[in-house]
């Protein structure tokens, strides 16, 4: 028996569960007007809105209120959702939901952000948005950069603005293997780093790294760069940075063991 658990008055046990098949009858018929049929997705499909709420658990924030907001992406994704390409509902729909919930953490961020870098980052936020919803892949800043024309680096610089206030040690992204945490995207420009970089046992076991696990130690602790900027910068994801980045740290140790 499933536990009741009740958010803005939906009992999260009894919410039904549609199949592909019943999704696209139904996407039919809100095409051509039926609105019990709009209903019936958006009923069908809050589990999805339960999922995404899980990543928002420890922003100090109402749970009611993120469901709710997270409903208001659920809808823009129906609204929008084209039947004609070949990408489940789903796909294109938890990206919109995360983003209208990040929107409304953002605009309820109780640090001051100037207008300007506010306005920027929603920009090339909203661009990233339309970019991935139309190509169903990840897109890097550069590409937004070029879209909206501002430079990459005012982006960057507008994107760090507005992000909440957290822990260190709060994990960002799991995938089932080891969570990159907040941590991770920080640079390093500890003199103690960069000098037992360039110590002589750790230049030999560089030289046994794979050539794109040296440019990322390089980017990340020789010029400080986040991760975010070393992602952007060779044209990968974020979390791709993060695990190759651990990698080639255990590498190097115990490459430098072995010498």
């Amino acid at each position: 028996m499933r536990k009741k658990v009740e958010l803005s008055g939906v009992n999260t046990s009894e919410l039904p569960v549609l199949s592909n098949q019943e999704m696209r009858k139904l996407f039919r018929k809100m095409q051509q007007g039926d609105l019990k049929a709009r209903n019936k997705i958006v009923g069908g499909n809050l589990r999805l809105v339960l999922s995404v709420l899980q990543r928002f658990n420890n922003r100090g924030e109402p749970i009611d209120d993120l469901f709710q907001v997270g409903c208001i992406g659920l809808m823009k994704a129906i609204d929008n959702f084209d039947l004609s390409k070949n990408v489940k509902f789903s796909t294109y729909a938890v990206p919109m939901i995360i983003g209208e919930i990040k929107r409304h953490l953002r605009d309820n961020n109780p640090i001051r952000v100037s207008r300007s870098l506010r306005d920027t980052a929603y920009k090339a936020l909203q661009m990233k948005e339309e970019i991935e919803s139309k190509n169903s892949e990840e897109v890097n800043l550069t590409e937004v950069a070029k879209e909206i024309g501002i430079p990459r680096e005012e982006i960057i610089h507008a994107l760090d603005a507005i992000q909440d206030p957290i822990s260190l040690f709060e994990p960002i992204y799991n995938d089932g293997g080891d969570p990159i945490y907040v941590l991770d995207q920080i640079s390093d420009n500890n003199e103690e780093n960069e000098s037992w970089l360039e110590g002589i046992a750790v230049r030999e076991a560089l030289r046994k790294l794979e050539q794109r696990e040296k440019l990322i130690l390089a980017l990340r602790f020789y010029e400080g760069k986040t991760q975010m900027e070393v992602a952007d910068n060779i044209g990968i994801s974020q979390a791709q940075v993060s695990r190759l980045e651990k990698a080639a740290l255990q590498d190097l140790k115990k490459y430098v063991k072995e010498s």
